[in-house]
């Protein structure tokens, strides 16, 4: 067994499995959200949720914004998916998850928390993981097997 390669994948991780890495994450994040704006929109009543959510945070036009919101889940977690766009992709999923934090998600952390235990459950909500997420795969890109990659091969190379 190779030790100094063994410490040197604890310590730093492996770039040859970085780029598997970044795959799993994209294509993960995307189908969920693609799947989860396509029920919004193309099931009966998908859109009903999100309309109640946006009423109750007094969101204005919430009818037509639960529309939105589950058209830019659809599109955008497709795109992420491929790997097609997937910088502005993030941003929009980014700026959703950020509105549904703050619209909703907040609501439902416990009153009376110390900071470190408000910290933790904040931290351990859906939204944020997927925020932050999104800002990694917005720094570290796409990877090489995404459309954007073979794109930018093209047009750059």
């Amino acid at each position: 067994m190779d030790w100094k390669r063994l410490v040197q994948f604890a310590l730093q991780g492996s770039s040859d499995l970085e780029q598997y890495a970044i795959l799993l994450v994209r294509v993960s994040i995307g189908l969920f959200f693609a799947i989860s704006g396509a029920n919004k929109l193309f099931v009966a009543g998908g859109t009903k949720p999100v309309y109640e959510t946006l009423v109750k945070a007094k969101v204005p036009f919430p009818r037509q914004t639960a529309y939105f919101v589950s058209g830019v889940e659809f599109v955008c977690g497709s795109l992420l998916a491929v790997g097609l766009f997937s910088s502005p992709a993030c941003v929009a999923l980014l700026i959703d998850m950020t509105v549904a934090t703050l619209t909703s998600a907040l609501s439902t952390l416990p009153k009376g928390l110390s900071r470190l235990n408000w910290l933790d459950d904040f931290l351990y909500l859906p939204e944020v993981l997927y925020v932050l997420f999104f800002i990694w795969l917005i720094c570290s890109g796409p990877g090489k097997f995404s459309v954007d990659y073979w794109l930018a091969g093209k047009l750059l190379g």
